[in-house]
């Protein structure tokens, strides 16, 4: 049996009774107690595996479980408070907007009121000014004729009528 071992394993006889009396070593078997059998061994192991699996089972119902259960309402709790906040953010985030859309149409009526204000004034001055230099030339003229009235002399009767003349069709104009 050791030498069918050793070709199987590539190993010397040596090294196969080395590595097997450490096996006996770590396993903790003690060879002068034969196993009693085969299927009382597998008994044994399939007890011992029954055992784990009923503490698996245990630990899972006992402390896994409500676990799982409190994290997973704490995750609804969080989502739906989440969800709450979003549409809390979103609806003022809403309404600001608004109030600033409003809060802008007023400036700018009120920037087109005072547009309006400022273009009519200006306006009023243009005309007022157009008016203004129409009289300038007028008062020019009429210091010119009064003038040239004032220079004619006592024999000028005919020129001093016709100034005359000309300074009232331009007062009257």
């Amino acid at each position: 049996m050791v030498e069918k071992i050793c070709k199987r394993y590539s190993l010397k006889k040596s090294e196969v009774v080395k590595l097997a009396f450490g096996y006996i070593d770590k396993a903790h078997i003690n060879p002068s107690e034969a196993p009693e059998s085969v299927k009382s061994e597998l008994a044994k192991i399939n007890k011992r595996q029954d055992d784990i699996i009923r503490f698996i089972r245990h630990y899972e119902e006992e402390q896994l479980n409500p676990m799982i259960r409190a994290t997973n309402s704490i995750a609804l709790r969080f989502d739906a408070i989440a969800k709450t906040l979003e549409t809390r953010i979103l609806s003022q985030q809403e309404a600001s907007q608004e109030r600033q859309t409003v809060v802008l149409k007023k400036l700018s009526e009120q920037f087109c009121n005072h547009a309006d204000v400022i273009n009519n004034q200006s306006k009023k001055i243009n005309t007022l000014y157009q008016i203004y230099q129409r009289n300038y030339k007028k008062l020019l003229q009429l210091i010119q004729l009064y003038s040239e009235l004032s220079a004619c002399g006592v024999m000028d009767g005919k020129r001093k009528e016709n100034l005359k003349t000309e300074i009232s069709n331009l007062i009257n104009a």
